[in-house]
């Protein structure tokens, strides 16, 4: 009887400890259910105005004057490429195409330079290298709109005003110094050794960047590159005011559009869904790559 009243303390210990055990992997299941449906959650309505704009772009214009588009899903009688058609007609596509040609330079130059001094930043020694490091940091502070009047009439003398080339280099300038911090930064959490090992085999400071340090950094430049394209193709100041009528891109031929005709969502709704959606593509075929970019350099 004494062993029995003195296991039953032990025995009521072993119990509740089973439980709370029990009961903590429950609530764990159910918070991590509970954490992904309200990401679902997010998602949705993060998504719900691109879809908004997508079946806005596939009803004639007395449809979405009449209702709201949702009536879409009851009426699919409504859908029509129309819309798609009117804006080719109205020369939508050479400013699609406008928008390409300053985009993609103005992502690959930026890369290439970017990557080029951040690794001279991070492994070469050369006299006023941290003076210069903290010159390009300093850049980073400044406002695109106090170098517009300068670089325009810079422009002007050299013949480039308007251009899609002076909208490339205008991009390129203004996103280097972001572009070389964060690369640099990346590049200094890559092991010396490695370098130290491609030097002992004779290899020149281009090669082992090219062979050594650019491969791993592909996280951080593909994270890079997100930022350099949407900004780029998503701009519009820039396009204002050094783009002409012939260079001009998706985002001025659209503001052009609403200063003509207003309301004229028949024109405009097609537009912004083709801008929209190639960045939405973009992002989410890198999305993996784009956590490991924000936090490149972050630790050691």
């Amino acid at each position: 009887m004494t062993t029995l009243t003195a296991s039953q303390p032990g025995t009521a210990r072993d119990a509740g400890a089973l439980r709370r055990g029990v009961l903590s992997r429950v609530i764990d299941k159910l918070g991590g259910g509970l954490v992904q449906l309200v990401l679902i959650v997010l998602a949705l309505f993060w998504l719900v105005p691109t879809l908004g704009l997508l079946v806005v772009s596939l009803r004639g214009d007395a449809d979405n004057t009449a209702s709201g588009w949702w009536t879409l899903f009851t009426k699919p009688a409504q859908i029509t490429f129309e819309n798609y058609g009117n804006l080719l007609a109205s020369g939508f596509t050479s400013s699609f195409w406008n928008t390409v040609a300053i985009t993609v330079p103005a992502t690959i130059l930026v890369i290439g330079f970017a990557a080029a001094a951040a690794y001279a930043f991070a492994w070469m020694e050369f006299p006023g290298r941290d003076a210069l490091f903290i010159v390009v940091i300093a850049l980073l502070v400044v406002p695109v709109q106090i170098a517009l009047i300068p670089i325009a009439k810079m422009y002007g003398a050299a013949g480039i005003f308007g251009s899609i080339p002076g909208v490339v280099l205008f991009h390129v300038a203004f996103g280097l110094p972001f572009a070389i911090f964060l690369l640099r930064n990346f590049f200094v959490g890559i092991p010396k050794e490695l370098l130290e090992a491609a030097r002992m085999d004779g290899a020149a400071e281009w090669k082992i960047f090219a062979t050594v340090v650019f491969p791993l950094a592909k996280p951080a430049v593909a994270s890079l590159g997100i930022f350099q394209f949407l900004w780029v193709w998503n701009d519009l100041l820039v396009a204002l005011v050094f783009a002409d009528t012939d260079a001009q891109p998706m985002t001025k031929a659209l503001q052009s559009q609403m200063r003509q005709f207003g309301t004229n969502v028949d024109i405009l709704a097609p537009g912004a869904f083709l801008s929209l959606i190639i960045p939405l593509v973009l992002f989410f075929s890198f999305q993996r790559y784009f956590v490991q970019g924000l936090l490149a350099g972050s630790v050691k």
